[in-house]
Parts: C-alpha cells; sequence; structure tokens
C-alpha cells in the first residue's frame, strides 16, 4: 500500500495526442508526441500498443497520462519516453490482451490534472 502523500506525488494530466507513429525499429511500441498545455508542453511518450491501436486512431484523443515519471530510454535511436499511457487490461501476459484505452467524457483544456 501507498501512503495518500505518495499518491499525491504523481502528475496525472490529460493530453491531446498530436502525432502518433510507429518507429521503424518498433516491434512492440508507438512514439506518441502529446499536448499538455501551456504550462507543460509537448511531451513524447512510447507506449507498449503497436499491434492494438493504429496511428491514426490515437491522433486527436485525449488521454491520461502521468508525466513525472522518470524518463526512459527508448530504442537504438537515443529517444526517451517522457510519460506514461494509462490504460486498463485484464491479462499482462505475452501475448497481452488489448489494452482498453480509457475515454475522457467530454473535452478538457490540455493538461488538466486528474485528482
Amino acid at each position: 500500500m501507498i501512503s495518500i502523500k505518495d499518491f499525491q506525488k504523481l502528475d496525472l494530466r490529460i493530453g491531446t495526442v498530436i502525432k502518433a507513429e510507429v518507429p521503424s525499429w518498433s516491434h512492440w511500441v508507438t512514439k506518441l508526441t502529446v499536448d499538455f498545455g501551456q504550462e507543460v508542453g509537448k511531451k513524447t511518450i512510447f507506449a507498449g500498443i503497436m499491434h492494438f491501436y493504429k496511428p491514426k486512431d490515437l491522433e486527436k484523443k485525449q488521454l491520461p497520462f502521468l508525466i513525472n515519471i522518470e524518463p526512459k530510454k527508448i530504442g537504438p535511436e537515443g529517444d526517451f519516453s517522457e510519460g506514461m499511457l494509462l490504460a486498463a487490461t485484464h491479462k499482462l501476459k505475452t501475448p497481452m490482451e488489448k489494452p482498453t484505452l480509457l475515454v475522457v467524457e467530454s473535452k478538457v483544456p490540455n493538461g488538466t490534472k486528474i485528482r
């Protein structure tokens, strides 16, 4: 279990995917460019959803992300993932089932905090 203070350290926000692409080297991840509004700006986030969602299905969608996680180097080109897409999945084994993207019911400003 974590304390409420630990939970409050998480910076969960809504962002709009402005670009989605599958890197030529990828066998699993999709590269997302996400707009989090003026306060945060744009971030690059890699998500392991390549086999389940086409880039065109993600662009212009508002989705929830964790944005204050330590950047992680992804792939051979030196790209870093600067956050994590939040999605629901029942099985974490390979082959994994299609993750369910969490829907934002109505449009909110980019960067809106999830509380």
